[in-house]
């Protein structure tokens, strides 16, 4: 199993079986102890998302140690779904998204949504949507669910920025 997904997976499993989280495991590589990077960690339940949280930027002085935050907030903060249980841990599908720093884009032309994710501004609102997400297919559906997601209204002025992504799963 991929290293990322198992460090989530472990932190995911942990804390919904002993409600603390995890400590960094020993002989995590390198790359993971090394980089600092924003982190998106998403669940699915058959095919359905069950869970889906991240930071844009690093928080943490590590990727490890910002996926153990971010998965247990993926399984038991996500205000759109009840804290995931223990019976339900077998049939959890990962999906850990290691964020590569955005840059600032001025037109939608600059985007693509298999290859760039996109983060949408409007004073202190602002909504993010991964890339190469099932059910997206336009850069403008992206934009605007990006933008409802944020609570920005399609009359407001909006700032766009991309970002591309490292995909485990």
């Amino acid at each position: 199993m991929n290293p990322y997904i198992k460090l989530t997976k472990y932190s995911i499993e942990h804390f919904v079986k002993t409600g603390r989280p995890a400590d960094l495991p020993a002989g995590l590589p390198a790359e993971l102890l090394e980089k600092e990077a924003g982190v998106f960690v998403s669940l699915k339940k058959h095919g359905v998302l069950r869970g889906c949280i991240g930071t844009i930027l690093p928080t943490k002085p590590s990727v490890a140690e910002e996926i153990l935050r971010n998965a247990i907030s993926a399984c038991s903060e996500d205000p759109r779904f009840p804290p995931i249980e223990e019976n339900e841990l077998d049939a959890l599908e990962y999906s850990t998204d290691v964020l590569m720093p955005p840059e600032i884009i001025n037109s939608l032309e600059m985007l693509d949504v298999k290859k760039y994710g996109v983060i949408v501004t409007s004073g202190y609102k602002r909504g993010l949507l991964l890339p190469n997400l099932d059910g997206v297919d336009t850069v403008e559906e992206q934009v605007a669910i990006a933008m409802r997601k944020a609570g920005i209204t399609p009359d407001e002025i909006i700032n766009l920025e991309r970002f591309e992504v490292v995909r485990y799963k």
